[in-house]
């Protein structure tokens, strides 16, 4: 089970970690000096670097590794894309407003924060150990007259455990329901509140200086990949399967806005729409490269129990029993997992859960988060659904465009099938300016009522058939109007509108949660923080330190920065006058991985030494050899481990 804990063991403490991401700039909130506005942040340096190692990284890992085709569609855009995708009518959460204050509280977390609390309580009351997530619990102190240590009754218990376990699963009238039943009112004012309503999460706005064309920044970057499918599936030659992707800024109007950067109004998303087939059961090439990887899945059926245990089970498997849909569903999953990881993430704070299905979006048919454990509890940082044909469908019935794949059958398909035939000499003149109402809901008929009217049409010389829009609404064929006759149809041309499988990565939620899973402190030292970044999404990956500001170390830390940079390495000079250790702390706070001491020896020879953050060890060589093991590790081809194999340990100085 996951904890929230360091690298270490330690107990992670969000204030202390939060105080130095604000100090070294990692993020601030966005225009702080005018008081702020909630569920928004800016990104300093080291945070922008972080970002984008972060985005590069999964480019390499999707787009490139993937053979994908990247877009970068509009983040403007027009109502009728949205109303015909959903988003309109569907893109909402429940809300619940205290009608003596105005205050707005989001139904399903106040539900939650409740429930967590009187469970809190009764555990104290009971004289368990109560793990306490102290910011939260201050804000709740302040927000709340009074905290009651109350013992509950074991069914209650159990009862809100299950409540909780479920509480994605509930909409809008049970989220009613169970505030009514367990009597959850204003935390601070203790007022009942309105039944919860529907708010869409959309930031409207008007497109030119006429206000006539409404519009919406974008809540997702998926509609601009789908409306471009035709232009992309030219583009790649009429080849299927293939992959789009997008990497861009989406916007959600946030009820209630909290959780740091976990849950913002404004944040990156990288997303993969990838068409396939429907035929042949969503297959994958590459499946059998993952299909021994072990991933941690909680499955709906769990969680309606009201449990939350994860079982840990092959994908291969997972695909196999039917837990996950199909292979390409499943590739996915593996291959989030192995970029979660290749990025630093824990590996045993991830766990992949599924939807359940009065949680998932109107588009899916399956879908599963990967959420990484943070001290806010488990957070859906990727999504990865399928969403069947919806997209495609809905914008070609909607446009008429030709978002759909057509293409040769390998072999002619014979398809036996009751054919229609009208006279229309005789039905144009009989039905007149009803004529293309009729002919419509003739074509419309179904295979087995065309086999039902020819038997009929047969015994009794005429049909009757049901046509909205007429008089009656019902319409009499004869024999001379109307001939159904059973016939073989070569088809040498297949259409169809393909799936699609999407991952969808929060990259903020990412970034934070990473953050969270690399921090620790040295033993004995808690002030002393260290952000253990892999190297290759480190925001700077060399702290070169030149030993003192003798003027003859000036010249080679210039010369070995700029070598560095020429190979894509990032790296800071720290020439001040504190101690070595001082200096490397410091760094370590932003997570540099690596550090070079230039000393009087490499004034004489041309060597230096090269250490690792975490360990704290050293190695030294010559110019040559730091440069080419700073990019191997930069790059992950090498780690630091193979580093030390390899060159002779350095341990004549102390720069702690």
């Amino acid at each position: 089970m996951a904890s929230n804990t360091t690298k270490t063991g330690q107990p992670l403490d969000r204030a202390i970690l939060d105080s130095l991401l604000r100090r070294r700039l990692f993020y601030t909130p966005s225009f702080e000096i005018y008081g702020g506005v909630s569920g928004l942040y800016d990104y300093g340096p080291p945070g922008c670097a972080l970002q984008a190692n972060i985005v590069d990284t999964w480019r390499k890992h999707f787009v490139l590794e993937e053979d994908m085709l990247e877009v970068d569609c509009t983040m403007l855009t027009p109502h009728d894309v949205l109303k015909t995708s959903g988003h309109v009518d569907k893109f909402a959460d429940w809300m619940c407003k205290d009608p003596k204050t105005g205050e707005i509280f989001r139904a399903d977390h106040l539900v939650e924060e409740v429930l967590e609390s009187r469970l809190k309580g009764d555990k104290e009351a009971r004289g368990q150990k109560v793990v306490v997530d102290e910011e939260k619990d201050n804000k709740r102190k302040k927000k709340v007259k009074e905290t009651k240590v109350v013992k509950l009754e074991d069914a209650t218990v159990k009862e809100y455990e299950e409540v909780l376990a479920k509480i994605d699963n509930y909409n809008g009238e049970e989220l009613g329901q169970l505030i009514v039943k367990y009597n959850i009112t204003n935390p601070v004012t203790g007022a009942e509140l309105l039944p919860p309503v529907s708010f869409n999460l959309m930031f409207q706005t008007s497109i030119g200086p006429s206000s006539n064309l409404r519009g919406y920044l974008r809540p997702e970057t998926a509609q601009g990949q789908f409306l471009t499918f035709q232009k992309l599936l030219e583009f790649n030659q009429q080849s299927m399967p293939f992959a789009s992707a997008s990497i861009g800024k989406s916007f959600r109007n946030e009820i209630s806005p909290r959780a740091g950067l976990l849950r913002v109004r404004e944040f990156l998303m990288a997303e993969i729409e990838h068409f396939v087939d429907p035929e042949g059961g969503k297959k994958h090439p590459r499946f059998h490269e993952v299909q021994d990887m072990e991933l941690a899945f909680l499955s709906r059926e769990i969680q309606l129990s009201g449990r939350t245990e994860v079982e840990k089970m092959t994908i291969g498997k997972a695909v196999s029993t039917g837990l996950v849909d199909n292979e390409t569903l499943g590739y996915f999953l593996a291959r989030i997992q192995l970029f979660l990881l290749r990025i630093g993430i824990d590996e045993s704070k991830i766990r992949l859960r599924q939807h359940m299905m009065n949680e998932m979006a109107h588009y899916a048919t399956d879908c599963w988060d990967a959420e990484l454990f943070t001290s806010y509890g488990w957070i859906e940082c990727v999504g990865c659904a399928d969403r069947s044909a919806y997209d495609l469908s809905v914008h070609k019935d909607k446009t008429g465009a030709a978002l759909f794949v057509r293409e040769t059958r390998q072999e002619p398909l014979h398809i036996e099938e009751w054919q229609i035939d009208l006279d229309k000499k005789k039905f144009g003149p009989r039905f007149k300016k009803e004529s293309k109402t009729v002919e419509a809901a003739v074509d419309a008929l179904s295979q087995e009522l065309r086999e039902k009217l020819s038997l009929d049409l047969e015994k009794d010389g005429k049909v009757e058939i049901d046509v909205e829009g007429v008089s009656d609404g019902k319409v009499v064929l004869e024999k001379d109007l109307i001939k159904i006759e059973k016939r073989t149809r070569v088809e040498n041309i297949r259409e169809y509108v393909p799936n699609v499988i999407e991952p969808s990565f929060g990259i903020g939620r990412i970034f934070y949660s990473l953050i969270e899973h690399s921090y620790w402190s040295r033993p004995g030292d808690e002030a002393r923080g260290v952000l253990s970044f892999p190297p290759v999404i480190a925001p700077t990956k060399v702290l070169l330190v030149p030993l003192s500001s003798h003027q003859s170390f000036k010249p080679i830390v210039d010369r070995i920065a700029l070598r560095l940079r020429r190979v894509g390495v990032s790296n800071r000079v720290d020439d001040s006058s504190a101690s070595i250790g001082k200096r490397y702390a410091r760094n370590d706070e932003l997570g540099t991985p690596l550090g070079i001491t230039v000393d009087f020896q490499s004034v004489k020879d041309n060597t230096f030494t090269l250490r690792d953050r975490d360990s704290m060890k050293q190695v030294r060589a010559s110019e040559d050899e730091i440069v080419a093991a700073i990019k191997s590790l930069a790059e992950g081809e090498e780690t630091w481990n193979d580093v030390f194999k390899r060159l002779p340990e350095f341990l004549g100085q102390d720069v702690e």
